[in-house]
């Protein structure tokens, strides 16, 4: 009895073995989507950000120059972009802070956001987004010490 307990808890545990190498072998969701990132007439195209992150991270890790003067915590205006219209109106809609720093920010448009406040997501996939030529630093070391 004691031997046929052992095997079929061996057999159980093969099966589960097994399942998790099928399983392993199915292709993985993408952990990254393309952006495209313009300022200029430079263009880069589909640079990878990570799914979860958000866009001004990505685009500095990725070595696009785009402000973060804040550090993301929304309380500046320089990692404001344009989004294309088709992918702007898939993001959820800005916080008032966020709207409040996008008036500061340098030509505001209808697309306008704040990249530190934009969760790449998958339905950012093949976005392009504008960089503006100009940027408007309002933020001192003093607000940073306040937040």
């Amino acid at each position: 009895e004691m031997l046929s307990t052992f095997f079929s808890s061996h057999l159980n545990i093969t099966n589960v073995l097994s399942s998790a190498v099928a399983i392993s072998s199915f292709p993985r969701f993408a952990s990254t989507v393309p952006v495209t990132f313009q300022k200029g007439d430079q263009v880069w195209k589909d640079v990878p950000v990570d799914l979860g992150s958000n866009l001004m991270r990505e685009a500095q890790r990725n070595g696009i120059n785009l402000g973060g003067a804040c550090e993301g915590s929304c309380a500046c205006s320089t990692c404001h972009v344009y989004v294309d219209q088709e992918h702007f109106d898939k993001l959820p809609e800005a916080s008032e802070r966020e709207d409040d720093m996008i008036d500061f920010a340098f030509e505001p448009d209808v697309t306008s956001r704040l990249a530190c406040q934009i969760e790449v997501t998958p339905e950012l996939s093949g976005a392009r987004v504008d960089i503006p030529l100009q940027t408007r630093n309002m933020v001192s070391e003093e607000d940073l010490l306040d937040l």
